[in-house]
């Protein structure tokens, strides 16, 4: 197989995560709650809007940080996804067939059936060793099972790097009234950073993910400043900026948080260059009074035919 490889600009290579809304299949799993998603569904999700979203996602995929590197991420994290088939069918769809991707997943106990994963470019990056960490609240009688979150250990241009892939509870029910889900949730980030420094105090640690916060949020807050973490997110949102909108307001809920020893000026070591959100604008709403919010494939029932109700976020870093 030949790979379309470019050049990329001296070592600078990109990190990315991307919530892709809801990458489906066509077919009816009797374990999750995915009826919305099947031809015969009032969404009517056909093999041929399957095939399109794969389409422009995979062409979004292929583009983050482009600008920079002048090639493709190494490194994508990914969020809403239903299953492995949807990874190989979006690995092997026309924007991202030629790339060296593969990928690490596992399905999780998550009522709607949809899991994170990461994909990377194995000519930059082998995996070590991955894990997942069940993450559940017993709420009334029940659990209520929500996404997992993954560690995934490897070797990013021969340094050791860590990976911690997160989606966090959603605010479905109310902000106020979920927070404290999410306050559990950077508790067993904490947890899993802690057992990761247990074999390597100094390890290098990305943790990204969706976390329905914001930079600002106690969550995050919370897991930043006890693990004395860096947050470049913090300076991106603003009031007419940020990865997804609720209600005509802007949230950045997408964020990679990292620790500082990318900061440090190590020779042959990884580095810290510059993190932004990717939002293009091919996906963004081009008309209409949600101009230049995301372009999703589904507002509701209603389908759009776009890319995802969230933008990509990504970060750059050079090794020397």
């Amino acid at each position: 197989m030949k790979f379309n490889l470019f050049k990329s600009k001296t070592n600078k290579q990109t990190v990315a995560f991307y919530n892709i809304e809801n990458l489906f299949d066509i077919y009816k799993d009797e374990l999750t709650r995915d009826l919305d998603f099947n031809p015969t569904s009032e969404k009517r999700w056909t093999i041929k809007r399957y095939n399109n979203k794969l389409r422009k996602i995979g062409y979004a995929v292929s583009n983050i940080g482009r600008k920079e590197t002048n090639t493709h991420p190494a490194i994508i994290g990914l969020a809403e996804i239903e299953n492995e088939a949807v990874i190989k069918d979006l690995l092997a769809s026309k924007h991202l067939k030629e790339y060296p991707y593969s990928y690490v997943h596992y399905d999780s106990k998550d009522e709607r059936g949809i899991d994170v994963a990461l994909l990377y470019d194995r000519k930059k990056f082998s995996v070590l060793h991955s894990e997942i960490f069940e993450f559940s609240f017993h709420t009334e009688g029940y659990i209520d099972h929500t996404r997992d979150i993954l560690w995934v250990k490897g070797l990013f241009l021969n340094e050791e790097i860590n990976f911690i892939v997160n989606h966090w509870p959603s605010r479905r029910s109310g902000n106020n009234e979920t927070e404290h889900k999410r306050k559990a949730a950077a508790a067993y980030v904490e947890m899993i950073i802690s057992k990761i420094k247990v074999d390597k105090p100094d390890a290098k640690i990305i943790i990204m993910g969706d976390f329905n916060d914001d930079p600002s949020s106690k969550s995050v807050r919370q897991l930043v400043n006890n693990q004395g973490l860096f947050n470049p997110m913090e300076t991106l949102i603003s009031i007419d900026r940020g990865t997804t909108v609720h209600n005509f307001e802007w949230n950045l809920f997408d964020q990679i948080i990292i620790t500082h020893n990318f900061f440090e000026r190590k020779a042959k070591s990884l580095r810290y260059v510059k993190a932004d959100i990717y939002d293009a604008d091919f996906l963004k709403q081009f008309d209409g009074k949600y101009k230049g919010t995301p372009y999703r494939t589904y507002v509701g029932k209603h389908y759009k035919g776009g890319y995802s109700d969230h933008f990509p976020v990504y970060m750059i870093l050079n090794k020397k």
